[in-house]
C-alpha cells in the first residue's frame, strides 16, 4: 500500500523525466499517471511510473519511468483472455534501461543492481536512447533504471498486465492507495 502523498510525489518526479526526454504528457494523460508500487513497500526500488495511450484488443502503448535503479521486478506475460501473451517492444528514450531476459548470464557480471524482489534470468541487454529490443510472449524478463533512470515506450500487443506472472509472489500488480 502506498499513501495518497507518496503517490503525489512520485507521479510528479516521474512527470519530470518526460520532461528530460522531450515527451509531451497531456493534462488528462497527467491525470491518469500510474505509480506502480508492486504493493511492497519500496516503491522507489520496485516499481515504475506509466501512462498508457490507448490499449485495444490488438496493440497498446505506453511510457513508462524509471529512477536510478528503480527496478520493474521479474515477470512474464502469458495467454490471457484467450489471446497470446503480450508481445512488447522496449524503446529507450532517455537515460539507460538495463534489461534482463531468459539466455546466458549470471548475476555475477551484471551491470544492474540485485533487486530486493528474486530474479532468476540473468542475460543483459543495455539499452540507450534510440535503441530497442522485442520481447516475446512468455519471456521471463525483468529491467532496471540506469544512473539517470530511464524513459521507456512500450510498443505491445493487448496489454493484461493484470495476468502477469511475478517470479515474486508478494507482488500486487494493482496499486492500492490510502
Amino acid at each position: 500500500m502506498i499513501t495518497k502523498a507518496k503517490y503525489e510525489e512520485l507521479r510528479d518526479r516521474a512527470l519530470t523525466y518526460y520532461e528530460k526526454a522531450g515527451i509531451v504528457i497531456n493534462p488528462a494523460e497527467k491525470e491518469n499517471l500510474e505509480v506502480a508500487d508492486l504493493g511492497l513497500g519500496r516503491p522507489e526500488e520496485l516499481g515504475l511510473e506509466l501512462v498508457v495511450y490507448i490499449n485495444t484488443d490488438r496493440v497498446c502503448a505506453k511510457e513508462m519511468v524509471l529512477f536510478p535503479g528503480q527496478t520493474c521486478p521479474e515477470h512474464k506475460h502469458v495467454p490471457s483472455y484467450g489471446m497470446a501473451g503480450k508481445e512488447e517492444t522496449f524503446r529507450c528514450r532517455y537515460g539507460q534501461v538495463y534489461l534482463y531476459v531468459e539466455g546466458e548470464g549470471d548475476e555475477s557480471t551484471i551491470k544492474a543492481k540485485k533487486p530486493f524482489s528474486p530474479v532468476t534470468v540473468f542475460h543483459e541487454i543495455i539499452l540507450n536512447p534510440g535503441e530497442q529490443y522485442t520481447i516475446m510472449p512468455e519471456t521471463l524478463h525483468w529491467f532496471q533504471g540506469g544512473p539517470d533512470g530511464a524513459v521507456i515506450s512500450e510498443f505491445s500487443t493487448k496489454s493484461t498486465d493484470e495476468t502477469d506472472i511475478f517470479t515474486d509472489e508478494n507482488i500486487k500488480r494493482a496499486p492500492e492507495i490510502e
